[in-house]
């Protein structure tokens, strides 16, 4: 079985679910590489739902350790990514993670201006978000978009119906669109007012 780990390890075209598989059946390997996938992605995903980083990183760990606790539970008829975000959000959840922290972007860009620009918009724009929606809704907007999972990965790391998800979304994106609308009115008073 080693071997076999160290092939699995090895391919980047590897599937989570197969190296769910392989950790089921006791590769420290496979599971190793499903923690370095989505290490990052979680740490962003919990920085929005933690108070600061150290919290955020606490329920990373405890995420990691009850999937890799829990892995003979997980059913490979869905996405691992699906699992392990419902962990993380009952982690989050349990130990009542409240306060608002900005995400930050992990990856390295060859412009630092021209990503520090990007970055600043993104995270004005998730800010904004998480100001205007429930706390539902806005992980649904940010597994959806951040996160890029289909809608039924969303519903089910919500253990929400796909319909409440479907309607979560379009009424979170139009409650969206007229708070900018909103905003760019009072921004645009605000300098009318300004220039007189």
């Amino acid at each position: 079985m080693r071997a076999d780990a160290q092939g699995l390890s090895g391919n980047a075209a590897t599937t989570d679910e197969q190296l769910a598989a392989a950790a089921k059946t006791g590769s420290t390997a496979a599971f190793d590489q499903l923690v370095e996938r989505y290490r990052d992605r979680l740490l962003r995903f919990l920085l929005g739902r933690c108070g600061n980083r150290a919290d955020a990183e606490d329920a990373i760990q405890d995420t990691f350790v009850n999937a890799y606790r829990y892995l003979q539970s997980y059913d490979s008829r869905w996405r691992f990514s699906t699992w392990l975000y419902r962990i993380a959000i009952r982690n989050a959840a349990r130990q009542a993670l409240h306060t608002t922290a900005e995400p930050i972007e992990l990856a390295d860009h060859a412009d630092p201006l021209a990503s520090c620009i990007a970055q600043s918009d993104r995270q004005n724009l998730w800010l904004f978000a998480k100001r205007q929606l429930s706390a539902d809704a806005y992980t649904a907007l940010w597994l959806r978009y951040a996160e890029d999972l289909a809608l039924a990965d969303v519903a089910s790391a919500l253990d929400r119906s796909l319909t409440w998800t479907k309607v979560s979304l379009m009424r979170s994106r139009r409650r969206l669109a007229a708070a900018v609308r909103q905003e760019a009115v009072i921004a645009e008073r605000s300098e009318m007012y300004g220039k007189v």
